[in-house]
C-alpha cells in the first residue's frame, strides 16, 4: 500500500513539474508589432491658410451658441400643415415674449380653484376603484364610494331601456 502511495505522489510531482519545462514551447511565433508596417509621417498640405489678424472680423458666423445647439440637437423639424393650423388657431403666433417672467410676478392675477382642484391634481394615478369622496361639512361628513366594477358600463355596450 505504501508503495502505491509513493508511486502516486511521484507520478503527480512529475506531471506537475513537466508543465515547467520549455521543451516543445520554444517554437517561433510572429511578432504582433512587426506584422504591419507603420506609415511614415506626412506633413499635411498648407492650403494657403493665413493666421487671423488681431481685431479682424471672424470669417465664420458669430452665433456660436446657435452652432452648438444645432450640432447637439440638429435643426428643428418643419411643422406639418395640420400642426401649423392648430398652432395658428391657438394663437401661437401672438405669444407674449416675456410670459415666463410675468408668471411669478406679484401683480399676476391668480384664481384660487379651491381644495378640490388641489386634491384632484395631487390624486394618485390609477383606475379609481378605491376612490372615496367626502361631502358635506367636517362634523356631518358622509362618504360616497365609487361605484362597483359591475355597475360601470363597458365600452361599446348599448344601454338597455
Amino acid at each position: 500500500m505504501r508503495k502505491l502511495v509513493v508511486t502516486g505522489v511521484a507520478l503527480a510531482a512529475v506531471t506537475s513539474l513537466s508543465a515547467c519545462g520549455k521543451s516543445g514551447y520554444d517554437r517561433a511565433r510572429p511578432d504582433e508589432f512587426a506584422v504591419a508596417r507603420q506609415a511614415p509621417l506626412v506633413i499635411p498640405p498648407d492650403f494657403s491658410l493665413i493666421p487671423p489678424q488681431p481685431g479682424a472680423a471672424r470669417t465664420q458666423g458669430t452665433n456660436t451658441q446657435g452652432q452648438t445647439l444645432e450640432a447637439l440637437f440638429g435643426t428643428p423639424a418643419p411643422r406639418s400643415q395640420a400642426e401649423a393650423g392648430v398652432v395658428d388657431q391657438a394663437g401661437g403666433d401672438v405669444a407674449q415674449p416675456g410670459i415666463r417672467s410675468a408668471v411669478g410676478d406679484p401683480q399676476t392675477n391668480v384664481i384660487d380653484k379651491g381644495q378640490t382642484t388641489r386634491d384632484i391634481i395631487a390624486a394618485p394615478q390609477g383606475d379609481g376603484q378605491g376612490a372615496r369622496a367626502v361631502t358635506g361639512g367636517a362634523a356631518g361628513a358622509t362618504q360616497a364610494t365609487a361605484p362597483s366594477p359591475a355597475a360601470t358600463p363597458t365600452p361599446g355596450a348599448t344601454p338597455q331601456p
